[in-house]
């Protein structure tokens, strides 16, 4: 009995903290799901295709395509889905449906809710943190669990609150057990990001957690060498770059409060560089 209590919480502590389903599934044994086309996609025979020309007169019907959505989650093609209904997005309203119409990322699939963000889209500062925890996921909106209380707190210490930013995470799904994401899925989401920081552009980016850090800079380095200097991002080739800082995740505080003296220096210089007049 006491073997299987100290193998919950070992499970509990790597945080495996939730069940998806009754019984354990075998990942490495599951082929992947492969998108099956709608019969009205299917090519017609050659004969059907004569019969329809004579039938409508020869003229040809145009039908505006739907978004083409990807054949494997995860895979290379869900990322170049991703970034063409990414590039069609024209507004913040266009990108979150697009974001939720998307499929490529398996995510989705346990999760509550699409989290988009929070703030004000109007902000000259951007926060990009990793992806929702459950009380993110639950209410569909970033950082309003522990580690979000203590951002308001950081925030409100150099003058600002979420009126005066706009926060996001590097993907929009709580990942199960609040694991960290994989390399799959931050790439499956990655140009929805990137298209989100050209919507908003901000003049100043905060990275929160090695994650965010890694991901927008395509930086090998950890969180501990990157925080507290400053480099820069472009959402597009041609865009202007703008000033990143990254600094350690509210999440990670919680669990090392002896790092929140390097973060409040990081705070400091973001505060210098965007608000000191």
């Amino acid at each position: 009995m006491r073997d299987i209590v100290a193998l919950l919480r070992w499970h509990i502590d790597v945080g495996a903290d939730e069940a998806i389903s009754d019984s354990p599934t075998d990942w490495t044994k599951v082929a992947p799901r492969v998108a099956q086309p709608s019969p009205a996609s299917a090519q017609p025979s050659p004969q059907g295709r004569n019969a329809s020309a004579k039938a409508g007169g020869g003229a040809a019907q145009s039908r505006r395509p739907g978004p083409a959505q990807p054949a494997l989650l995860g895979t290379p093609a869900a990322g170049a889905t991703a970034r063409t209904m990414a590039a069609e997005a024209q507004t913040l309203e266009d990108l979150r449906a697009a974001m939720a119409a998307f499929d490529g990322c398996a995510l989705k699939a346990t999760a509550t809710n699409l989290v988009f963000a929070d703030g004000n889209p109007k902000a000259r500062l951007m926060l990009i943190g990793e992806a929702p925890g459950e009380d993110e996921d639950r209410q569909g909106l970033p950082f309003v669990g522990k580690s979000g209380k203590l951002l308001d707190m950081m925030l409100k210490c150099i003058g600002l609150d979420r009126d005066s930013v706009y926060i996001t995470n590097i993907l929009p799904w709580r990942p199960p057990g609040n694991r960290k994401p994989n390399p799959n899925e931050i790439q499956a989401c990655l140009p929805f990001v990137e298209r989100h920081i050209e919507l908003i552009a901000p003049e100043g980016l905060m990275l929160l957690g090695g994650t965010s850090a890694s991901a927008l800079l395509d930086r090998s380095e950890g969180i501990m060498r990157l925080r507290g200097r400053w480099l820069e991002f472009s959402p597009t080739p041609m865009a202007a770059p703008i000033p990143v800082l990254p600094t350690y995740h509210p999440a990670f505080l919680l669990r090392q409060p002896a790092m929140k003296r390097d973060s409040w220096r990081d705070l400091v210089a973001f505060k210098k560089k965007f608000l000191t007049p």
